[in-house]
């Protein structure tokens, strides 16, 4: 059974469209992620409760909900933005430079290609009542890339990227799905510790 006939997301902008209906509106929105629970990434939880609204009103990136078809319950969700994007040029291969060029700008003097690129955000699984275990990872990262493919023959692109906490199993997760990594850097926050975030990058 294909991905797409399992699991249905829905862009968040269709509960906002509707303004402060209690039934299908934002209040409801607010409900339904109440209850999402992510124990083994808590920023990923913060994000969906305390931000995605807010960016989404401001154009920031939007948030899509991933529910399981066959009774209506949120299993995941996951974010996708715009941004500008900045590769080293000694950090890719050539056929990937050759790509990339069309769509970018190269500075000389840091040897670098600067571009817009789809960002996947967010990806998050609910563990509320076990709702994680309906959905593998792999399945939710095919949804994600789903709506960038659509994003891609709206408006051109050809790069996505995504960043990862330095952490094996989820290097190898991502690696496995095709993402290359092309550099690292370093998360600047004022209230917590600094830490490394590698970037990892796939063609469209």
């Amino acid at each position: 059974m294909e991905v797409s006939d399992r699991f249905i997301f829905v862009n968040i902008r269709e509960y906002l469209a509707q303004g402060d209906n209690e039934k299908v509106g934002e209040p409801e929105l607010m409900r339904m992620i109440s209850d999402f629970s992510c124990p083994k990434n808590p920023d990923v939880e913060q994000f969906l409760k305390k931000n995605c609204v807010e960016f989404t009103k401001k154009n920031q990136s939007v948030t899509y909900l991933v529910h399981d078809m066959e009774d209506g319950a949120l299993v995941a969700y996951f974010t996708i933005a715009l941004k500008p994007l900045t590769v080293r040029d000694e950090t890719v291969s050539n056929t990937v430079k050759k790509k990339i060029k069309r769509i970018s700008e190269f500075d000389e003097q840091t040897k670098s290609y600067t571009m817009s690129a789809f960002l996947i955000a967010q990806l998050g699984k609910n563990y509320t009542n076990d709702a994680d275990k309906r959905i593998t990872g792999a399945e939710l990262l095919e949804l994600a890339w789903s709506v960038v493919e659509d994003m891609q023959y709206m408006g051109g692109g050809m790069v996505v990227f995504l960043e990862s906490n330095n952490e094996e199993k989820l290097l190898s997760f991502y690696k496995d799905n095709k993402f290359r990594q092309f550099d690292t850097r370093q998360t600047a926050s004022g209230t917590d510790e600094p830490h490394e975030l590698v970037q990892l990058l796939r063609l469209l």
